[in-house]
């Protein structure tokens, strides 16, 4: 299984802290604050434009889609070229697609609430809904993503949530409450894990507490600190990356886990992933178009070749996330005990992290607090 949502979740402290000042700083287009739109004019494009005359640039976490893409892509599309390079966080991509006013990328995938600030700094090219006929294949549901609700300038490429993930064998009794982390009780004390990436480690808490994922009101996040500080001496360690293998060797019972990480098809059949009652996360990484590109006819093609069962398919079938396009997961045949079958209305019900622009130091500021007391 892939280790892509390590290593696209951990976060650059610095550039996490400030993500809307770095992008600002960068000279982007302002918004106009009412849809999430920019101001400037969407770019007139050419459905038929020739594409043997443009290449593409893409920027993407390592392992996310297949390594044949770009011969497939130029052999289907008939572009000039496609040349992919890779980011290993979030973070990574936006300093990337911030440095100068043209990052030579033309499409980059980037996490929701990331997609949020790069628009509201006037960096993307909105969808051109009549150059991705496939975007018909996605669930109604995916339309309706609070960070960018209609699709308007970005695609959703995979989707999930967050959870406790635990042994059915060594557990006394199944969790049902992110308190059963926070305050764990006895046979459970030192065995289990929490997140460190920032707004994962505060997830649990504000969740516990009845707070939106998404808060940025100094007493809630204060009252989020206390609820951490007590919980880290029961902790086992805080782990982004481990906790499946900690679970497997049973040095864990139970742990914070993003369902596609969560490893429920173990051959033993004794992992479970239960999303606490206090609700939890939608979490989406999606498509987007630079305004920078010079090749966006064929950007919007690429995205529509993405969006093809038979391509789209490969990232559920392959790094274990659900894609938000239901002609591609009906293709896929879900494993015993595989969490690919959490249906759209459910994943639904958890809240979109969005970009909180300078408040975002608030949750780095409170990571390294808990963390490194």
């Amino acid at each position: 299984m892939s280790r892509t949502r390590f290593t696209r979740r951990l976060p650059a402290a610095a550039a996490a802290a400030g993500l809307a000042l770095a992008v600002a700083a960068c000279g982007g287009e302002s918004s106009n604050g009412s849809e999430g739109t920019t101001v400037a004019a969407a770019d007139q494009l050419k459905p038929n434009a020739d594409l043997s005359q443009q290449s593409l640039q893409v920027t993407v976490w390592d392992g996310y889609t297949p390594k044949e893409l770009p011969e497939k892509v130029k052999a289907k599309l008939k572009v000039k070229d496609m040349k992919i390079t890779l980011h290993a966080t979030n973070e990574e991509a936006m300093a990337k697609l911030t440095a100068s006013g043209d990052s030579g990328v033309d499409v980059a995938f980037v996490s929701g609430q990331y997609a949020q600030a790069l628009n509201e700094q006037g960096l993307l090219e909105p969808i051109h809904p009549e150059l991705i006929p496939n975007l018909a294949n996605l669930y109604p549901e995916a339309t309706q993503l609070s960070y960018d609700k209609g699709n308007k300038y970005s695609v959703p490429y995979t989707w999930g949530t967050t959870g406790i993930c635990y042994r059915t064998d060594l557990v006394k009794a199944e969790p049902t409450s992110w308190n059963d982390l926070l305050k764990p009780p006895a046979w459970a004390d030192k065995k289990v894990t929490m997140m460190t990436t920032e707004r994962w480690l505060a997830l649990p808490a504000l969740k516990s507490l009845g707070y939106s994922v998404n808060t940025d009101k100094d007493e809630e996040i204060a009252k989020v600190k206390e609820l951490l500080m007590a919980a880290k001496p029961h902790l086992l360690k805080y782990d982004d990356t481990t906790f499946g293998d900690l679970l497997k060797s049973g040095e864990a019972v139970m742990v914070e886990a993003w369902d596609g990480w969560c490893p429920t098809t173990d051959p033993k059949g004794n992992i479970a992933f239960k999303v606490p009652k206090e609700g939890s996360d939608l979490w989406v990484d999606t498509m987007v178009i630079m305004k920078s590109s010079k090749n966006k006819e064929a950007a919007h093609a690429l995205i529509n070749y993405v969006l093809d069962p038979e391509i789209h398919s490969w990232a559920a079938q392959n790094i274990n996330y659900k894609v938000p396009n239901k002609a591609a997961m009906e293709k896929v045949q879900v494993p015993k005990g595989s969490l690919l079958g959490i249906k759209p209305a459910e994943l639904l019900d958890g809240e979109s992290i969005i970009d909180l622009g300078q408040s975002s130091t608030k949750y780095t500021r409170l990571s390294s607090e808990v963390t490194q007391s």
